[in-house]
């Protein structure tokens, strides 16, 4: 039983039902009206897995510093997610823990200074075994394992800084990988070259995951599946350039690459974001603190110590008890452009109301107005976009804009809001869409056209997404805007972006979910969005989308999906009941607006009310998606050959990062039901 069940209210009977809705939809905005922050803004937590802790308890050792008070607190955050079975998830309730967290996981307590033999290092030290041992840990746990000297720098994918010099016509220019792995890349690069390592002091070495010992032990890369002829290819390319470094450093050649790293550098610094973070998520900060440090940046540098207060910043930093996490990313413009949305679905507050004005000026003053990566493929085109976090302005993403925009279109035409220039920021944010468009019709997250297959063939990428091609959960949301804007549909933009969603229909009616999880997430972006376009919402399409939402949903009423379906086709829709998912299942149904549909509408809205807690929904389950899982590089459908193999060889949980926003479970299942009362379905 989920703490969503265990929370759960008598049945509501038909009689007080539709009282049942208004009062449920008063208290879910009541609850969110009392967590507003004074200047306007909402934002909850955002979890991820252990990783993020053990990863900064290495970072700070290897930063030389031991006496951080974050030290025992973030090696407490682990102790207290460790699962029974010794290892640690990546996600809450995932089927089987995950050897890189789990390596990663005891290797921060052992920098910590838990003994070996600590009940807690013996259980995970077993089930390490037990999966195969650090044979099968990827790219970047080796990289963190080299760095505390308990992995041979020249058995670790070698990333040479020089790629900073790369001509945009070269296939393995920065700008085409993803954002994410661009802003990681860099940092990597220069520790790369330099090799450094701090390693552990002799009685806290890894030793007990050596048990034939080290000189036994096999530090190649296991071959990488799928990638045919290129892997041979890569893994020689990736022994020169170890060679020609080793060569270098021997005849102390390195003109070129001490050119190439205070290039590099200089590129890393001038990305910093505005609360000393990079990039605007965890892997870029981690590594460009590391890769200045290792070039002399000292700790009360500027740059330096902008970064490490980062730590403290509370929107970074969630402390528990004795424990302290450190989020992934942080999601303030996200989490009030989505309760803007389901306040004005429900109607209260109203449009004047202080709440909502302190909160639209909030958004207003957050449009991205310089240049960011995106602009070295589109140097023409102004900004106004919108990010996703506190302080990003490099990478403003296509999501947040477009929803932003469905924010501010209802605001449009008020006198107080044209006069503090909302319509301005909207034909910024539609124009800045419209080049963003990639070529088949789709909008990816942060970059146009970003599909470079190539790239997801080289050692480095085997951690997840490398590319950032379109999908169809932010093209959903770009066709909601521009139909709430009064775009045409004859708009070229538009009839590519239509024409896009149908191809990428699922044949048994499904849309893949990108960023949410999964195909319920798809479908509840998609229908909106038709709906919204004046689309047939009759078309044989639409029906076998809202037949394919019907057949999922459970017993209870609710909906739910596990992070498991990136991976395996019959996990498709189907996992614990949540809000969330219930609110996008509702959200897809309601925008049909088919009467065949009207009782399924109504079990979902009453699992949601019955559910709702204190104005809210517990909710542990993870249905944000960072990496989806599938690793490959482009999005995955459930006919495709490939998606098929890679089900043949089994689930690679490993490569996913999955995320819990802590409001989806509050503004998803508030937009659900208000849309259901006004729309009298139920």
């Amino acid at each position: 039983m989920t703490a969503i069940d265990m929370e759960a209210r008598p049945p509501v009977g038909p009689t007080n039902f539709a009282a049942a809705l208004r009062a449920s939809v008063a208290a879910a905005t009541d609850w969110l009206l009392a967590r507003q922050k004074p200047d306007g803004h909402w934002v909850g937590r955002a979890e991820s897995n252990a990783c993020m802790e053990a990863q900064w308890r290495l970072c700070l050792w290897f930063l030389g510093l031991d006496d951080h008070p974050l030290c025992a607190r973030l090696a407490q955050s682990l102790i207290d997610r460790q699962r029974e079975d010794g290892a640690w998830e990546i996600y809450f309730g995932a089927p089987n823990g995950d050897i890189n967290t789990t390596v990663e996981a005891y290797a921060a307590l052992r920098c910590s200074g838990y003994a070996a033999d600590h009940p807690a290092l013996i259980k995970a030290q077993r089930w390490i075994e037990s999966k195969g041992g650090l044979r099968n840990v990827r790219v970047f746990t080796r990289y963190w394992l080299a760095l505390i000297g308990e992995w041979p720098w020249a058995k670790t994918p070698n990333l040479p800084p020089e790629v900073i010099w790369l001509p945009l016509w070269f296939p393995f220019n920065i700008y085409h990988f993803a954002q994410w792995a661009r802003a990681t890349l860099m940092p990597i690069a220069i520790l790369s070259a330099r090799r450094p390592s701090r390693p552990l002091p002799p009685q806290r070495r890894l030793d007990a995951l050596f048990p034939d010992g080290r000189e036994k032990f096999d530090y190649d890369l296991p071959e990488k599946k799928n990638a045919g002829g290129w892997d041979v290819f890569f893994r020689k390319a990736d022994k020169v350039l170890h060679a020609l470094q080793d060569f270098g450093h021997r005849f102390r050649l390195n003109l070129w690459r001490d050119a190439a790293v205070r290039h590099t550098l200089e590129w890393i610094i001038r990305h910093q974001d505005s609360d000393g973070g990079w990039g605007g998520i965890q892997p870029p900060w981690i590594y460009s603190l590391m890769a200045l440090h290792v070039e002399g940046y000292p700790s009360d540098h500027p740059v330096m110590a902008k970064g490490l207060a980062c730590l403290d910043d509370p929107g970074w930093r969630v402390d528990v008890g004795d424990a302290t996490f450190i989020q992934a990313t942080n999601s303030p413009v996200w989490d009030t452009i989505l309760t803007l949305l389901a306040f004005d679905d429900s109607g209260a507050p109203g449009h004047d109301s202080e709440a909502v004005e302190k909160a639209l000026d909030w958004v207003l003053k957050r449009q991205v107005l310089v240049p960011g990566d995106w602009s070295v493929k589109l140097p023409d085109v102004k900004p106004g976009g919108w990010a996703f976090e506190y302080a990003n302005n490099s990478y403003p993403d296509v999501d947040d804009t477009a929803v932003a925009l469905i924010a501010l279109a209802p605001f449009r035409n008020a006198p107080k809001w044209r006069a503090r220039g909302i319509e301005e920021a909207i034909a910024r944010g539609v124009d800045w869409l419209v080049a963003m468009q990639s070529a088949s019709g789709g909008w990816g997250a942060f970059d146009k056209d970003n599909t470079n297959q190539l790239l997801t063939k080289i050692p480095f990428c085997d951690f997840g997404e490398a590319l950032d091609p379109p999908s169809v959960d932010v093209t959903a949301h770009v066709i909601e805007a521009f139909a709430k804007l009064g775009v045409s549909r004859d708009h070229p933009a538009m009839v590519r972006a239509l024409r896009f969603i149908w191809e990428q229909q699922e044949p048994d009616g499904s849309w893949f979910g990108r960023w949410g999880v999964n195909y319920i997430y798809g479908i509840g972006a998609v229908l909106p969005a038709l709906a919204a376009y004046g689309e047939d919402m009759s078309a044989p399409a639409v029906l076998r989308a809202c037949d394919w939402l019907k057949s999922r949903q459970q017993d209870n009423g609710g909906w739910g999906e596990s992070c498991a379906s990136y991976m395996q086709a019959e996990s498709a829709g189907r996992g614990n009941a949540t809000a969330s998912q219930t609110a996008w299942a509702l959200m897809g149904l309601l925008a049909a607006n088919r009467p065949q549909d009207r009782e399924a509408i109504a079990r979902g809205c009453q699992f949601l009310i019955e559910r709702q807690s204190e104005g809210t929904w517990p909710e542990p389950e993870f249905t944000g998606t960072g990496f989806p899982g599938y690793g490959v590089g482009q999005t995955i459908k459930l006919n495709d050959p490939l998606l098929s193999e890679r089900l043949r060889q089994g689930p690679e949980l490993s490569r996913a990062f999955m995320l819990r926003y802590g409001l989806y479970s509050h503004y998803f299942p508030l937009m659900a039901l208000a849309r259901a009362a006004k729309a009298g379905r139920v």
